[in-house]
């Protein structure tokens, strides 16, 4: 299930408000049916015989995408991540965002991965989400290209080395016009949003519950300011590439290339500072979870330790049942889980 706001929240707390109100709305919706909603990246148990692509709302885009790409895969029918919307308004501070959002995204995962499990096994990854996601339409990969995004230097440039490669291949590969030249197809990590005059961020697992995706919206906003504050360096883009595919599968652990640090867990400690600093008062109040995450393990990390413990008594599906049991009161009630 998909929930997203009709219009920018003016503070976290009305984000945080307005959403847990749809969270609660739907649940005593789907718990009319026997359901209850979960948070997280993937469903730890789903089985793809056991599921479909959604046949009613945005069908036409569906059958599309259905003709060029395999959708019976997990990358495809078992994924659900946050996506955060932030505005521009002139191209220079477009670009300019857009890159230092590149550098960023390449590290998040670590701090906001939540998907170790899935088909009831422990995934190879941290973050099996984005390595699936990574996968899904490779048959045309210019679509998400390294994830990561390529650095852009005027948004004509990018609409035309980026919405335009992949369109023209897409269009070789024999897809509807329903796919062509349209800006929401792009799979990068960060993309422009140009019907909305926003850059939306990808790279974020759902978390447990939306007092964690607004901590992280409340970090990412915060660390931003500090970027362009201080005109940080831009890395190559292929240490950030290679540095992300290593957050994916180690997570905080993961070694990197970054002059901050040798650990994403230095880097994602490095950007939290900047968050720290350049926070305003409302912002400053989500940021102690953010800490948590980096200190102590992400979402990820710590389903995983809670899964594996319960296991040493009981069978893994029954430990998987359990624990996620607990994250559903956690999405329930907004309250994170550590």
């Amino acid at each position: 299930m998909e929930i997203k706001a009709n219009q920018p929240f003016h503070s976290p707390c009305e984000f945080e408000d307005t959403m847990h109100a749809a969270v609660t709305n739907l649940g005593s919706i789907v718990k009319k049916q026997g359901a209850k909603l979960l948070g997280t990246g993937m469903h730890p148990m789903l089985k793809l015989k056991d599921t479909s692509v959604w046949p009613h709302y945005h069908k036409k885009i569906y059958n599309a995408y259905g003709k060029i790409f395999n959708l019976n895969q997990h990358g495809w029918l078992n994924i659900q991540s946050f996506h955060l919307n932030l505005p521009f308004q002139k191209e220079t501070d477009a670009t300019e965002t857009h890159n230092h959002l590149c550098n960023l995204a390449a590290y998040l995962p670590a701090i906001a991965a939540s998907s170790p499990f899935y088909e009831n096994k422990l995934g190879p990854d941290v973050d099996n989400r984005l390595q699936f996601y990574k996968t899904n339409q490779k048959e045309v990969p210019s679509i998400a290209g390294d994830v990561i995004p390529e650095y852009a230097q005027s948004l004509k440039q990018y609409k035309r080395t980026i919405i335009g490669s992949y369109s023209n291949d897409l269009a070789k590969a024999g897809a509807d016009k329903t796919l062509l030249n349209r800006e929401w197809v792009n799979s990068r990590g960060v993309i422009f949003r140009f019907d909305r005059s926003a850059l939306e961020i990808r790279v974020m697992d759902e978390q447990e519950c939306i007092k964690s995706d607004v901590a992280l919206t409340c970090f990412i906003r915060a660390t931003l300011r500090g970027l362009l504050a201080t005109g940080e360096k831009f890395l190559p883009h292929e240490v950030l590439v290679t540095d992300f595919n290593a957050a994916i599968k180690e997570g905080l652990k993961a070694e990197t290339l970054n002059p901050h640090g040798k650990t994403a867990q230095k880097i994602c400690q490095h950007y939290f500072n900047l968050a720290d600093k350049f926070a305003d008062t409302d912002e400053k109040k989500y940021l102690p979870l953010i800490k948590r995450r980096i200190q102590e393990g992400n979402l990820s990390d710590t389903i995983r330790k809670r899964v594996l413990g319960r296991a040493t008594k009981t069978s893994l599906p029954e430990a998987i049942t359990d624990v996620y049991s607990t994250l559903i009161k956690c999405l329930n009630d907004s309250e994170p889980y550590f």
